[in-house]
């Protein structure tokens, strides 16, 4: 039986979300040429000319018509953007307006020349270096470019370019932009008929076209460059047909597909390295990773030398690769472990560097992974013949400053020989000679571990001296009786130098792989503080200090505001706190999702780094770090924890932000079910008052003259009553309101419970002569600190509670006794009692003891008591009574006590 494969639902998704991203990208058509002179922008103008009479918005951003005459005359009648002026020093250079091409948002938009240079340093400062950045952000903005390049302007195949013209070309781009292409053209061109169009002057001026033909337009340069167009065009179909196959027959490929390791070092192979492996990871269709092994020997390189690890990994992220920065104390042990662990089935390395007796001693990196066989392919590359300029230094600035040499290093080191000679001296006379050389030697572990190389080695050489001088016979004197004891000497020495080398590496290993773990455990550290921090602001703050100590530098957290405008933190600033954060620069971070400043392919020339925090539908904020050491955060290795590190800070601030919205929609969504329930218990409680004042008032208006002196009295006070009692429920309402709003102060002074019990009394009146009222009062009781209004309120509410729930003709208990500081006061009734449930139940709002009944309230009265009650520090509660009936009881302050705000 068949069984059909599911597809993996993971790549479904993945596929469905970069369909998506493409279908609001803008198209890139490339028109690809072997050199210049070709006929590149020709075509790209004659078919921009077609697609404009199609009907087609077509616009010419930037095109260098070079002073021919055939790509002016195609450029009439083709809208034209104004040029850029950009002023450097004393020049004025047109250049692509990149902002004025997204305010005219064309359908097609042409520019010129992809491998362009933008003009840095000039005013106004280009947003980005290179014009291939500028079309990938018109492409993100939805808009199609047509633009043009040449072979030798692709960065896998600049040294091949060179090798084969001699000329290196400074202006490249990623193959990536390349390869990710919509359409790509080929313009081919024989190199008789280009030559020929040269001498014609069709494509440079007359006085640089002899130059030209001197320098680069040779027929074997011309035939190299056309073969390698040719090749990068049919890649690219093969690549394309690979791309077609299903979904199933791609992740079964993969199993068995191959994984290229590239490791290089701070030397001069290091860039035809990268740009080997790339093209052998083209041709394999294979995933490859390029490898820097920092080694001892590599550690005590100079800051310029390691400077240009930033460069060379840079250049190898750019053509696609992964970089991984790993140590050790042999770059052959660290690949092949690394190289196993990743599956690697081929692994790229330079020539090996060493000759004649240093070969031997020191086998090189290539010959010891071909000795051990690590079970994958080992591809050696042999150094260019000419190898001209490499990636360019980065300027001194990035520099570490030279090592300040520690000469009390050294004085140690002496003074470890000096202990060394003491405790043999000592042992002199008791001990034969070899147990005291290991005393020396123990010197010399302790030096290498503690002082470092340089120290350690004095140590080795003072020792075996100071040893020969003291104690080897003849005593105090240089000379050696016996001719064994110039090997001991020799043996020793190199013992001693052996370990304190060895001692020195592991203890330079042990730096780096503690800094390498202290800056785990801060983020760690970091992840775990931000989970217990509640407040963006506090967020900001955590992320800020942890940033900033572990990449040595100044960060900022910039926040948008409610129009999406990123503002500066309103706190005060920490100590680590990067005050002169760059609003324009944040504000690009923030609007596209990706990162600028220096170091980036955005407005590089500026002082800090800028980060997003979030993705690009939705930026939640942008970290920005100033760093006095470019290489704490350009190194790849350090991008990406500085790239966690934000990543981290924008989940808990999105964990913020939901918090706040999921407490927004429980507030908003109490806020609906009170109004409803208020809505639901008003429009029932005010019914029947509503109907009874209704139907008296049209009798009295219809009828009043017929009716006798009693009747109509008693329709009044219906009318009345149930007037009182709206106003009352209504009153409820706004008292309740303001107690939540906490715009409700109290007026403490000192009462009577007399005084307060009678004025709730009087207030009730009438409605207490079918209920009396029982006062059990001591007459020792204390005054209470309180608000007068608002405890006579409380009086109100529960004397009115208890007439609504209880019989005609039951009595009311009113008692009170001293508490502490507090008098605990009680309103019994001889009623029905509690409902059935938790009596605390009844102090929420809108709680009655029956839901629905002739008895009008909306269930607000015992919340305002509870209320008032813990306003005045007190609290109050619903005990049932043995027997029946029901009883409330509540205390107030004799004391004078701050307000509680409820």
């Amino acid at each position: 039986m068949n069984t059909v494969e599911r597809p993996d639902p993971d790549q479904l998704l993945a596929r469905l979300n970069a369909e998506e991203a493409r279908a609001q990208r803008g198209r890139l058509r490339i028109f690809f040429g072997a050199s210049a002179g070709v006929g590149k922008t020709y075509a790209m103008l004659e078919a921009a000319r077609n697609m404009q009479a199609a009907g087609h918005d077509v616009v010419v951003g930037y095109v260098e018509p070079h002073g021919r005459i055939e790509t002016e005359r195609l450029l009439e009648g083709l809208e034209r953007l104004g040029p850029l002026a950009v002023h450097y020093r004393d020049i004025v250079r047109q250049e692509f307006d990149l902002d004025g091409a997204l305010g005219r948002r064309p359908a097609i938009l042409l520019v010129d020349e992809l491998a362009h240079s933008n003009l840095v340093g000039g005013a106004p400062a280009p947003r980005h270096p290179k014009r291939w950045q500028d079309v990938e952000e018109l492409l993100r903005a939805g808009i199609s470019v047509w633009t043009t390049v040449n072979v030798q302007h692709l960065e896998s195949l600049n040294d091949l370019v060179a090798q084969t013209s001699g000329v290196r070309q400074r202006e490249t781009i990623p193959d990536r932009v390349f390869d990710e292409a919509d359409e790509v053209e080929l313009i081919d061109l024989p190199p008789e008929d280009l030559m020929a169009r040269l001498k014609a002057g069709k494509i440079y001026l007359a006085d640089t076209a002899t130059t030209a033909v001197e320098r680069f337009f040779r027929p074997a340069n011309l035939l190299a460059l056309r073969e390698l167009a040719l090749r990068r065009v049919a890649d690219r179909v093969e690549a394309a047909a690979r791309a077609a196959q299903t979904t199933v027959d791609r992740a079964r490929g993969r199993l068995a597909s191959d994984r290229v390791l590239v490791a290089i070092g701070p030397d001069e192979q290091a860039e035809q390295l990268v740009r080997t492996g790339k093209r052998m990871a083209d041709a394999l269709d294979a995933e490859w990773t390029v490898i820097y092994v920092e080694t001892p020997a590599l550690l005590r390189l100079s800051g310029r030398e390691r400077n240009r690890r930033v460069d060379l990994l840079r250049l190898a992220e750019s053509l696609g690769a992964e970089t991984v920065t790993l140590d050790g104390p042999s770059a052959a042990a660290v690949l092949k472990e690394y190289a196993r662990t990743r599956h690697a089935t081929r692994l790229v390395v330079g020539a090996p560097k060493r000759r004649g007796w240093r070969a031997l001693l020191r086998p090189s990196t290539a010959l010891t992974l071909i000795r051990q066989n690590p079970g994958i392919d080992v591809t050696v590359v042999a150094p260019a013949a000419n190898p001209l300029t490499t990636t360019p230094r980065r300027p001194d600035s990035s520099v570490d400053p030279p090592a300040r040499t520690r000469w009390d290093r050294y004085g140690w080191a002496v003074a470890t020989t000096a202990a060394c000679t003491a405790i043999s001296f000592a042992m002199y006379g008791h001990f034969e000679l070899v147990n005291m050389a290991m005393v020396y030697l123990l010197g010399v572990v302790i030096a290498g571990l503690r002082f470092g190389r340089g120290p350690s080695v004095l140590t080795s050489v003072a020792n075996v001296i100071v040893f020969d001088f003291c104690f080897v016979p003849p005593r105090f004197s240089l000379a050696v009786s016996d001719a064994q004891y110039l090997i001991t000497f020799g043996v020793m020495l190199t013992v001693a130098l052996v370990i304190a080398n060895l001692m020195a590496s592991v203890r330079q290993q042990t730096r780096v792989a503690g800094a390498r773990e202290r800056r785990t455990a801060l983020l760690y550290a970091m992840s775990r503080e931000l989970a217990a921090t509640r407040g963006i602001s506090s967020m900001a703050q955590v992320a800020v200090r942890h940033v900033a100590e572990v990449f040595q530098c100044r960060a900022v957290i910039l926040l948008p505001d409610a129009s999406g405008k990123l503002q500066r933190p309103r706190d005060p600033p920490l100590e680590q706190s990067f005050r002169g954060a760059d609003l324009a620069v944040a504000q690009w971070v923030a609007d596209h999702g990706q990162r600028a400043g220096m170091g980036s392919d955005t407005l590089p020339a500026a002082a800090g780094l800028y980060l997003p925090l979030g993705d690009e539908r939705r930026a939640l904020g942008v970290l920005g770090v100033l760093v006095s050491n470019p290489r704490r955060v350009l190194l790849p290795e350090q991008r990406h924890l500085l790239e966690t590190f934000a990543g981290q800070t924008g989940l808990a601030l999105e964990r913020a932000r939901l918090a706040e919205g999921a407490e927004a929609a429980r507030v908003a969504a109490e806020g609906e079910s009170v109004r409803n329930t208020l809505l639901a218990s008003i429009s029932h409680d005010l019914r029947t008052p509503l109907a009874v004042i209704a139907g008296a008032s049209s009798t009295l208006a219809e009828r009043g003259g017929s009716l006798d002196e009693p009747t109509r009295a008693r329709l009044a006070r219906s009318i009345e009553t149930k007037a009182r009692e709206m106003s009352e429920l209504v009153s409820n309402v706004l008292d309740l309101t303001r107690f939540e709003a906490g715009k409700i102060e109290l007026r403490l002074d000192w009462q009577t419970l007399d005084d307060l019990i009678g004025a709730a009394l009087e207030t009730l009146g009438e409605r207490l002569k079918e209920h009396p009222v029982d006062l059990v009062l001591n007459p020792d009781l204390p005054a209470v600190h309180v608000d007068a209004t608002l405890v006579v309120q409380v009086f109100v509410n529960l004397l009115d509670n208890a007439l609504k729930y209880t019989p005609a003709g039951t009595r009311i208990r009113i008692s009170a006794v001293p508490d502490g500081d507090f008098v605990r006061i009680s309103v019994e009734d001889e009623g029905p009692g509690l409902p059935q449930g938790n009596p605390a139940r009844l102090f929420e709002k809108f709680q009655r003891g029956n839901d629905e009944g002739t008895i009008v309230g909306v269930g607000l009265g015992l919340a305002i008591c509870r209320a008032v009650v813990r306003a005045h520090g007190g609290e109050i509660e619903a005990i049932a009574r043995q027997g029946a009936g029901a009883r409330f009881e509540f205390t107030l302050p004799t004391s004078p006590r701050t307000p509680v705000n409820t």
